[in-house]
């Protein structure tokens, strides 16, 4: 195990029910809040409404701003910059999935600099400060609610960067599994692949080989998500099986997973970051695309962490390690395809011609994460096995 230092300050209020707590909650921060949400779901399932009653009653104003896309777009942060600042917001309350919550910390970084939040993005400049945070849960997938991390896209250059700093971790974030119950299958499926991508970047990229508590620890957490997935597929509100995928989605990318394992790379997601940018598609449903050609890739050339995986997830334990790890990507694939997630790109209605394009895109992402090791060679091969 490698040395590490673990800082997370965000409070988590976990619970059926808890939504009722938003108002108090946000008024801990501010009297005057941007509520930051996405398209038509809070309002059409009431949750909306159940947020602004509770607001209402602790004395907190709200000034709404709706419309973040799944794949949230430079253009609309920088209306949600305007507007916290004409209304004079002190606090940022954002309730969606990672879509709005990555969207709303790029408007409270925003919201307290005169320069352009891109530079944040492309590491022009540092966050230092930026308006306190609250989050409501509705889509549990990606883990922003429990880190400082988030993602938009630049529509003129199609750059789907990162942003990141101490300032941006929620200083609450509510997670009410009920508020999970409509979620759609499709959207329940990406969830559960997003879950399980953030897992097992730093599992099979570490090169650490004495991590065995954060190796049990993602292989367990994974097969909970596989099987939380698999219910809901079968029972959208079972109340269980949404509490375990909330909570599973939220440790997955908090910090723990990686505590101790050193440097590691995030290649599925520099990789999928450029199908999003360029073809819109549901972030979950680029990496069910990319992760089991990225697999076969990697396990063809070192197979040995992939047929542990194999073994303790999948329960294949016959057949040389060279057979064991290429099942794992096989059958991530198959269970990729059992939950209805995409798994090549022409069901993402992307062609073949266009691959270098791709690679062309993800090599700048690359080299903003320094993976060196993914030079455009080896970005056209992975996608190459996509089809």
């Amino acid at each position: 195990m490698q040395p590490f230092v673990f800082y997370n300050p965000t409070k988590i209020d976990f619970g059926a029910g808890k939504v009722k707590n938003v108002g108090k909650t946000t008024a801990k921060f501010g009297k005057k809040a941007l509520l930051v949400y996405g398209q038509n779901s809070l309002k059409n399932s009431g949750i909306f409404t159940r947020i602004t009653s509770s607001l209402q009653h602790a004395g907190v104003e709200w000034v709404e701003f709706g419309g973040v896309k799944s794949n949230p777009v430079l253009s609309h942060t920088y209306a949600g910059i305007e507007l916290a600042k004409k209304e004079n917001v002190d606090v940022i309350l954002a309730a969606g999935g990672g879509s709005v919550l990555d969207e709303a910390k790029a408007i409270a970084a925003g919201a307290m600099t005169d320069g352009d939040v891109w530079d944040f993005f492309i590491d022009k400049a540092k966050v230092k400060r930026a308006l306190p945070l609250v989050t409501v849960l509705t889509l549990a997938a990606t883990g922003s609610e429990m880190n400082s991390g988030g993602v938009v896209t630049n529509e003129k250059t199609q750059q789907k960067f990162n942003i990141n700093g101490a300032a941006l971790f929620p200083k609450v974030s509510i997670l009410d599994p009920e508020l999970t119950y409509t979620v759609p299958s499709d959207y329940t499926a990406y969830a559960g692949v997003d879950a399980i991508s953030h897992l097992i970047e730093g599992y099979f990229t570490s090169t650490d080989t004495e991590t065995p508590l954060q190796d049990r620890f993602v292989e367990g957490t994974v097969k909970v998500i596989m099987g939380a997935t698999e219910r809901l597929l079968r029972q959208g509100d079972d109340p269980e099986a949404r509490a375990n995928l909330m909570w599973a989605s939220t440790l997955s990318l908090n910090g723990l997973s990686t505590a101790g394992i050193g440097p590691y790379g995030m290649p599925n997601h520099m990789i999928a970051h450029s199908l999003s940018a360029m073809y819109d598609i549901a972030h979950g449903a680029t990496l069910s695309i990319v992760i089991p050609a990225w697999m076969a890739y990697q396990a063809e050339r070192d197979p040995g962490k992939y047929a542990r995986f194999a073994n303790r997830v999948f329960r294949c334990s016959g057949g040389s390690m060279e057979e064991r790890g290429l099942y794992a990507s096989e059958a991530m694939k198959e269970w990729f395809r059992k939950i209805g997630a995409p798994i090549d790109l022409s069901e993402g209605n992307i062609p073949v011609a266009d691959i270098p394009a791709i690679a062309e895109n993800a090599m700048m992402l690359a080299q903003k994460w320094e993976l060196t090791d993914y030079t455009k060679e080896v970005i056209v091969d992975i996608l190459e096995r996509c089809y």
